[in-house]
């Protein structure tokens, strides 16, 4: 999203490498030991940045309990020690100050004939073609499982994110959104195949960067799991209360956590207790939890999916992450669940088969 905001206004920007051990490295060599491994990442994501030419950072603040309200002057604090000049604008959500918010457009449209309007059409453009790439990722992650074709779901997720990276206005978005909707309902797919359901929750790094959840959607998909997330990028920076991708709204989230958690907790802890008990309810097999290592609002919601789990007979695996993670570890213990909850699923069945 970032990237076409940036075509759109002819700002220049650097195209960053996707994460890998280096950034891990980068940022944990000069963080304290303190940090929340999200923020720690940030830092080396930042340094990879600047030592690729970049001399303006972009960050949105945070809007609840959360640490990350504190992590942009954290990170400027850091890279200045570390001896890096940068410019940093950090944007809050417009509501909070207007003219900040017109402040901050301004340092970025410094060098273009790009005006503020201009540039807010341009976000809304951009969120709104996010909302086409997460609802790609939806779909491939609900029917990868069930595919008749082995790969078919992969190969239409293709044609969709190159068909979706030349549209510009917003007709021709909702075009391609309409499109890319009647590609995946036109892949074949085996409904009666033996498969269990899972949701996947837990702050945003963790839960939706394969390279710090092991690729968990392609993973579960690999072993007959349907998958679903209730958090996605385009639905957080969407102003308006409505979750566009999830299909929720603030309210409905509120009140699905409630019996479990009834305030708000801080990052996106609430969410994920309100998709947890969703998910019991709505008969799934398991949820998987990734969550950083020290994450206040996740920790919280961990304690709080053991009550889910033990009142509505769900199995709930949480992962922790952070630099000392190893992929050999995490993976027996994902297959120890895994072979749980379709050992579950089978005794299930059973008292239905031996009627029929």
């Amino acid at each position: 999203m970032a990237k076409d905001v940036c075509e759109r206004l002819g700002i220049g920007y650097v195209e960053q490498p996707e994460y890998c051990l280096r950034t891990v490295e980068l940022g944990v060599s000069v963080s304290p030991d303190s940090l929340c491994f999200p923020m720690k990442v940030m830092v080396g994501n930042a340094i990879e940045a600047l030592e690729s030419g970049a001399d303006t950072l972009v960050m949105a603040a945070g809007g609840n309990a959360c640490r990350y309200n504190y992590f942009a002057d954290i990170l400027r604090r850091i890279l200045e020690r570390e001896g890096f000049r940068f410019t940093m604008v950090v944007f809050d959500a417009p509501g909070d100050s207007l003219a900040d918010f017109y402040r901050n457009c301004r340092v970025l449209t410094r060098d273009t004939d790009a005006h503020v309007p201009g540039m807010v059409r341009a976000m809304a453009l951009a969120v709104r073609k996010g909302w086409a790439y997460d609802e790609i990722r939806k779909y491939s992650i609900a029917l990868r499982a069930l595919e008749r074709v082995r790969g078919e779901v992969d190969r239409v997720a293709g044609e969709s994110l190159a068909m979706l990276e030349d549209s510009r206005s917003r007709d021709e978005i909702e075009d391609c959104r309409r499109a890319i909707r009647d590609m995946f309902a036109n892949v074949p797919v085996d409904e009666r195949r033996p498969h269990v359901t899972v949701g996947i929750v837990g702050d945003i790094m963790t839960s939706v960067e394969p390279y710090f959840n092991f690729d968990i959607e392609r993973w579960l998909s690999d072993r007959g799991a349907v998958a679903e997330r209730p958090l996605y990028m385009s639905d957080l920076l969407n102003p308006s209360p409505r979750k566009r991708v999830c299909g929720r709204d603030d309210r409905d989230i509120a009140s699905s956590a409630a019996p479990y958690l009834c305030h708000e907790i801080g990052g996106h802890g609430q969410i994920n207790v309100a998709a947890a008990a969703d998910y019991a309810r709505r008969g799934f097999d398991a949820v998987v939890h990734f969550y950083a290592f020290t994450c206040l609002p996740e920790v919280i919601a961990k304690t709080v999916f053991t009550r889910i789990s033990d009142e509505m007979g769900m199995p709930i695996l949480s992962i922790s992450v952070d630099e000392q993670t190893g992929r050999a570890g995490i993976q027996t213990r994902l297959e120890a669940f895994i072979d749980l909850v379709w050992s579950r699923k089978e005794r299930a069945a059973e008292p239905a088969r031996l009627r029929a």
